[in-house]
């Protein structure tokens, strides 16, 4: 058995970890809710603006819209845009994502798709570069520092809109974490190239009334040409946003059981310590008594 030396070192050690892990959880909770805030804010528009996007998209057939919007016409390049985040520490955050990712695409090449990837944090990169080292194109870290701006989203929709005029890929497809709570994180596919057409359940009610019709004013070329690319950023923006308030979820969960965890070591420890100490002392009683009698 063990020394009392080495139980109370042990015991030190995991106070230790206690305070780290009690720590980066008030730090999560504090940057959990401003986080939470700027995700639901960013729903709204955002989806608002997909919708009437998806909807133009479906008004083009056979490629005679803008690109961006009705795409080019071929699905045969894929790029997966695979958003995580560069740290670790946040219990299931990153390898949910990475997961979906890896399925999604393992039925792209299964389905004789040409895959591309671009990792969007570092612990993506990280874990598929294992199985999918040759597919990663493009890698993005340190977005959100010090603090998430629409710039950082602004430089990830560059770099795709540069990949994009330059005819690398054909769909374009981001995986992130939807925040629902603070223990709950919903994996997301969002197909960001072209936009998905509308499903049948939301064109009902518009084909029905006739269907919508947009007056363009000035030029719709000039419209859509400013609007499209803003679109995209407004997407990526509230990708970053709702990864951010999971991650910070995410951390505030796990460091809470690992506080939990290390205050059911110490008690196991100490009760070891205790009994070990007992023993001891019972021990040396045993001897003494066992002397003195032998006089």
């Amino acid at each position: 058995m063990p020394s009392l030396k080495t139980f109370r070192l042990r015991i030190r050690s995991v106070q230790s970890t206690q305070k780290i892990t009690k720590a980066m959880k008030m730090v999560a909770a504090a940057k959990l809710r401003r986080a939470q805030e700027q995700a639901t804010a960013a729903r709204p528009y955002a989806e608002a603006m997909d919708k009437i996007l998806a909807s133009l998209g479906a008004s083009f057939k056979g490629g005679t819209g803008p690109r961006l919007l009705a795409g080019t016409g071929s699905d045969k390049v894929h790029l997966v845009i695979v958003a995580t985040g560069d740290r670790g520490l946040c219990g299931a955050f990153n390898s949910s994502i990475v997961r979906e990712a890896r399925r999604t695409i393992r039925t792209l090449i299964a389905d004789g798709k040409t895959v591309k990837i671009f990792c969007v944090g570092r612990k993506g990169r990280d874990q598929l570069r294992r199985d999918f080292s040759t597919m990663i194109v493009e890698t993005m870290t340190d977005l959100g520092r010090p603090r998430l701006s629409f710039g950082d989203a602004q430089k990830v929709t560059a770099r795709i809109m540069e990949m994009f005029d330059a005819g690398e890929f054909d769909v374009a497809t981001v995986i992130f974490n939807r925040f629902k709570s603070a223990m709950t994180q919903i994996v997301t596919a969002q197909q960001l190239i072209p936009p998905p057409a509308p499903e049948a359940s939301t064109a009902a009610p518009a084909a029905a009334a006739g269907g919508a019709v947009y007056e363009f004013e000035p030029d719709e070329g000039e419209i859509l040409a400013d609007l499209l690319p803003r679109n995209l950023t407004v997407q990526i923006f509230r990708v970053l946003l709702e990864n951010a308030a999971s991650f910070y979820g995410s951390q505030m969960t796990a460091m809470d059981n690992a506080s939990r965890n290390a205050g059911d070591v110490i008690k196991k420890l100490t009760l070891q310590m205790n009994r070990s100490r007992q023993a001891t002392i019972t021990k040396e009683l045993i001897e003494i008594i066992s002397g003195a009698e032998a006089i």
